[in-house]
């Protein structure tokens, strides 16, 4: 079936609220549960996970500095909705098939509050993991204004969980950002966009195995990436939203299991972007077109002010896979949804786009920095599957990255595939310094690099604080971070699920 596009209005995700206090500080509730919700009018509803009701689930808005405690439930059933691999790591029979650990993404915070991929639990805990701690979560929040999101985390799952619908944003605001002046509720709007598939009776796809398997390979499989074929923001398919002429702010996530979106209107305009993964650029920036790997954020600004009575669309140019998948212009996940310009503006317009935001106190290496070199590769598993690894290690091989509290350190990402990978790290905000071609094949036979043209930085788009990083092919990225404040064992792994499920994840350990 045909699914109307622009057919329902965008919903807006309700915001989370406290049910009361703990510690004297706000108290927050956020039961996991299996339900029914309409993602499109011509579909029957869809079977989905997620958190109060809701997917995606409620918006935490909260103020920089301020604690607050988070009891994260898992209610589901044990059964899952989606097709398990039992043959990787991680997902073995002998575990239970409905895990789940929320991560706060971008958060900082100790290793028994970052969501270990380990510390999953079962419904009512009835079983754990080995790292299990804790269900109630302490978040300080000591960080400056942000726009970070939460979602499942579970070891070998997590591209099930989060596409089953265990996500939702977490927004953190500091006094510096209302002195901006900002556009504001309600012109200030989240956009988490994902991608989907579904069955004819309106229930979630997901492949058993890969397009093209052999007759030994386990089934269900993993596969090496997916694309869905509909385009949902907030929740809802090829969604329309009515604005005034006037400016908006739009807090973006790219929340797909593996699609990389590079966003433009329709009416080929400008728009302004103020902010990344982890808060305000220095100055805004303009831009046609803007790229986002998976889990990657932005904070943008679009002024629809001359565009009174008409309709445009936010598209996706993005090939899959990326950078040199199959051209998408013409398919059905080249429309994302639709701004209708068609409200009355209600008051005067006085919001504004400052000249200048936040500075950025530039990390700098120094010749005592330490280096690290880290491959991204691309092997087989001994079924012939496609196995992606970072630095031709698997999860279970002993911690092989152990920073020191409150040190600096430069990590080379040395990716020899041809794909992109949005690497994330847990615990730290880090800047990128630059990227750099090199000769692939000859590193890969030497284990030296050599490179092929000169460094170049980051884009305007990545000038702020990141927390994923999308590393292209036969590039060296080279990222600094500071890591602080805590120490223990963390984890960094490429944001693309199917591949961090399936051994692209390694733990680091942060000692004194």
């Amino acid at each position: 079936m045909q699914l109307e596009k622009y057919r329902d209005a965008l919903p807006i995700p309700p915001l989370a609220r406290p049910i009361g206090t703990y510690n004297h500080l706000p108290y927050y509730e956020m039961k996991m549960t299996q339900f029914r919700q309409s993602l499109h009018s011509q579909l029957p509803s869809t079977m989905v996970w997620g958190f109060n009701g809701h997917y995606p689930g409620p918006t935490f808005d909260v103020c920089s500095g301020q604690p607050l405690y988070v009891s994260w439930c898992n209610q589901l059933p044990s059964n899952h909705l989606l097709p398990i691999d039992h043959s990787i790591q991680g997902a073995n029979s002998c575990l239970p098939d409905v895990r789940t650990v929320t991560h706060l993404h971008g958060g900082i915070n100790p290793t028994y509050y970052d969501g270990y991929p380990e510390a999953w639990f079962t419904r009512d805990f009835r079983e754990r993991g080995p790292y299990f701690v804790s269900p109630l979560y302490f978040y300080r929040n000591e960080q400056p204004s942000a726009t970070l999101w939460y979602h499942d985390h579970a070891l070998a799952i997590t591209r099930l969980n989060n596409y089953a619908g265990l996500s939702g944003l977490y927004i953190i605001r500091d006094p510096e950002e209302h002195r901006f002046h900002l556009p504001q509720s309600p012109y200030e709007i989240p956009l988490i966009i994902q991608d989907r598939s579904f069955q004819a009776d309106g229930s979630l796809y997901y492949p058993n195995q890969p397009e093209y398997t052999q007759s030994d390979w386990p089934y269900p499989s993993v596969v090496r990436y997916f694309f869905g074929d509909t385009m949902l923001v907030n929740g809802k398919v090829w969604p329309y939203l009515s604005v005034e002429p006037r400016k908006y702010r739009f807090r973006i996530l790219n929340g797909c299991n593996s699609r990389f979106l590079r966003l433009q209107l329709s009416s080929n305009q400008l728009f302004v972007q103020i902010g990344t993964d982890q808060g305000f650029l220095p100055h805004p920036i303009t831009i046609r077109q803007l790229l986002l790997g998976p889990a990657e954020r932005a904070d943008i600004i679009i002024d629809f002010h001359t565009q009174a009575g008409e309709s445009l669309l936010l598209k996706n140019n993005a090939p899959t896979p990326y950078p040199h998948g199959k051209p998408i212009e013409g398919d059905s996940t080249e429309h994302v949804m639709q701004f209708r310009v068609q409200e009355t503006l209600e008051e005067e317009d006085i919001s504004q786009i400052p000249p200048s935001l936040v500075p950025i106190k530039r990390l700098q290496p120094t010749p005592t920095t330490p280096i690290r070199l880290l491959s991204l590769d691309e092997s087989k598993d001994h079924y012939g599957r496609p196995l992606m690894l970072l630095h031709h290690e698997r999860w279970n091989d002993p911690v092989s990255i152990c920073p020191q509290l409150g040190t600096q350190e430069v990590w080379n990402l040395i990716n020899t595939t041809e794909l992109s990978h949005p690497i994330h790290l847990h615990l730290v905000k880090f800047l990128i310094l630059c990227r750099r071609s090199f000769d692939v094949e000859r590193y890969q036979a030497t284990g030296r690099i050599h490179f092929t043209q000169q460094s170049r930085p980051p884009s305007p788009s990545e000038a702020g604080w990141k927390d994923t990083v999308i590393s292209p092919p036969g590039e060296v990225t080279s990222i600094i971070s500071c890591f602080s404040p805590y120490t223990g064992r963390y984890v960094w792994h490429c944001h693309m699920l199917e591949h961090e499920d399936y051994e692209m994840m390694r733990p680091f350990l942060v000692i004194r």
